[in-house]
């Protein structure tokens, strides 16, 4: 519970005012699986208002009290019903020219009503993503909050929901170093309550997690279960995948349930994305999803995919449209995978925190291979245990979130950090529970060069199962020559990928091949970069920086103008530089 002001003025005294709401965390533990659930969207006109002084936590807002215990009435410095509306799902910096550059508390508050379908229904709030910390508040109580811009979290409101309910979420987007990720990124840090809010009604029993995978070296013939259940602890459970006629009961215990059974399926992969329909049922709850069946691991240079050698053909990508922000749509993901494919490539890295789940899902059925990763980016603070409960966190309801799909090949538990002692304990760690989690997928992270050795060393690639390496030599590295002595000194045991690489070229810029920001130059740099490559055995795919000019604070210069320009095509999302062409053909000639 929130802590009770009955002194007047007390708030504006206060100095950790914050610390009254952050007693109940919402927490990975917490997720709720929502695949096949009926949701009632909470989407729409909220009331908002921007608070920079954060008036709303200082002065417990959410318990509207406009009169004393004596019934006088009180002032009040807020109206919410009077406030004026933001559109949930938006980045409010997206909305509103005044809200462009904020990054502080935004207040949203709406109205909904409830009816009871039946006698034993619970309840539960969804949020699939508030950037970047959410404080969630009930008909007048504290519920709970979360930390984590680019991961869901879920709340139950059996027992605080009423016929009519004022919902307020107050959102702060401030950055801070402390949190993953930290003050200091290279994208734009939007705001607000930017992807579905939804109401999702259960029965006393449900089935909170599942995990449904192709057994590791089974010969593509042993499907594996896992189940968590809430409610009534034990009792049978029932997997059905129709199309292979399969009905397997499992054994629940302790409101856990395993079990592994024989299947052929037909499998998963960029040229075939077969998908089935799978349902587990449970007490009357029932989950339903189209999942796919594939097999990724690596030996020793090689990554493996169904059995078979496959170099990763790929691109990164930010969540970053030029007129919704962070925000995205179906449409806007298919022509992501359209351009990929263009590019005769099958892999796609969501840079650098969780895009949407919609992302994965349409990837399962296009055929399309992805690496997803938190941000512990940069100069994490490493030595801050709360920091790394916070990444850990975030990294446990992404893949209790994506686990079930197919198109999912690595989860990265970083970018470009130096290999210090902490970091390594930090993202070793991280390392450690995305095994723990899922035994099924590699493990990355996008490491950094040792410029003084130049070769590719750091002490955590022993913790990874393939080893993503960032370098732009012809870019911030003008002295290409030294790529070569790197990757002769380099002799990995385990597959690389080339995870960024590049150069910035604003789109129509034209001049001589030695000419920066042109889009020439740019090329220049992809040919280079790829005639080197393609020699290299170790190199087992690769992920240029970038596909999509992607808004950047920090890039300043004439040609940026606030974008980071190193996308093969513009920020419109339609002019494609000359660079697209000569990635386009390389991957066309890699079998």
């Amino acid at each position: 519970m929130c802590a009770k002001k009955d002194e007047a003025y007390a708030d504006i005294h206060e100095v950790d005012y914050r610390a009254s709401y952050m007693r109940n965390r919402l927490q990975a533990s917490g997720l709720l699986a929502i695949a096949g659930r009926k949701a009632e969207l909470l989407n729409g006109e909220w009331h908002f208002m921007e608070d920079p002084y954060e008036s709303s936590l200082r002065g417990h807002w959410y318990k509207e009290i406009t009169t004393d215990a004596d019934g006088r009435q009180l002032p009040s410095d807020f109206d919410p019903d009077d406030w004026g509306y933001m559109h949930v799902p938006s980045c409010w910096n997206m909305e509103r020219p005044e809200l462009y550059y904020y990054e502080n508390l935004g207040m949203y508050m709406r109205t909904f009503r409830y009816t009871r379908h039946t006698e034993d229904e619970r309840v539960f709030l969804h949020f699939e993503g508030a950037q970047y910390r959410a404080y969630v508040f009930l008909n007048g109580q504290c519920i709970g909050y979360h930390d984590g811009g680019s991961t869901p979290f879920t709340i139950e409101i059996t027992k605080t929901v009423q016929k009519e309910n004022r919902l307020f979420v107050s959102v702060d987007a401030s950055r801070s170093h402390d949190r993953v990720p930290t003050e200091n990124t290279d994208w734009f840090n939007y705001g607000g309550l930017y992807r579905d809010v939804m109401l999702i009604r259960t029965g006393k029993t449900l089935i909170t997690d599942w995990f449904v995978r192709l057994r590791r070296n089974s010969g593509f013939k042993t499907i594996d279960v896992d189940m968590t259940v809430d409610g009534v602890s034990e009792g049978n459970a029932f997997l059905e995948i129709p199309e292979l006629g399969v009905k397997q009961e499992i054994t629940v215990k302790n409101g856990k349930g395993s079990g592994s059974f024989y299947a052929e399926p037909e499998l998963w992969s960029p040229e075939n994305p077969k998908l089935y329909e799978v349902k587990l049922s449970y007490e009357g709850d029932t989950l339903s999803d189209r999942i796919g069946f594939r097999e990724i691991r690596v030996e020793g240079n090689n990554i493996l995919l169904n059995g078979k050698e496959r170099f990763l053909k790929g691109i990164c990508v930010h969540e970053d449209h030029i007129d919704m922000g962070k925000c995205n749509t179906d449409e806007n993901i298919r022509e992501i995978i359209q351009n990929l494919k263009d590019l005769h490539g099958v892999f796609l890295r969501l840079a650098h925190y969780p895009h949407t789940r919609r992302f994965a899902q349409i990837a399962d059925e296009l055929g399309v291979m992805l690496w997803e990763e938190i941000p512990v980016y940069w100069a994490i603070d490493f030595t801050n245990p709360k920091t790394y409960e916070d990444a850990e966190n975030q990294l446990s309801e992404l893949i209790k979130r994506d686990r079930n799909r197919a198109s999912v090949i690595i989860w990265s538990v970083g970018n470009e950090n130096p290999d210090t002692d902490e970091r390594l304990s930090f993202m070793s760690r991280l390392a450690k529970k995305a095994h723990e989690l899922d035994e099924t997928r590699c493990v990355s992270a996008a490491c950094l060069v040792n410029m003084k050795k130049l070769k590719f060393e750091d002490r955590l690639m022993e913790h990874l199962d393939i080893i993503g390496q960032n370098e732009y030599y012809g870019w911030y590295t003008p002295n290409f020559e030294e790529l070569l002595t790197i990757l002769d000194n380099s002799q990995p045991t385990k597959p690389v990928i080339i995870t960024e690489f590049g150069g910035g070229a604003a789109a129509g810029n034209h001049g001589p091949s030695d000419m920066m920001w042109t889009e020439e130059f740019q090329a220049e740099i992809y040919r280079k970069q790829f005639a080197v490559q393609k020699k290299c055995p170790f190199i087992k795919g690769s992920t240029p920086w970038i596909m999509i000019d992607f808004r950047a604070e920090r890039r300043l210069n004439r040609y940026q103008k606030g974008y980071n320009r190193k996308g093969l095509i513009s920020s419109d999302r339609k002019t494609k530089k000359l660079a697209f062409k000569v990635v386009s053909d390389y991957y066309k000639e890699i079998k």
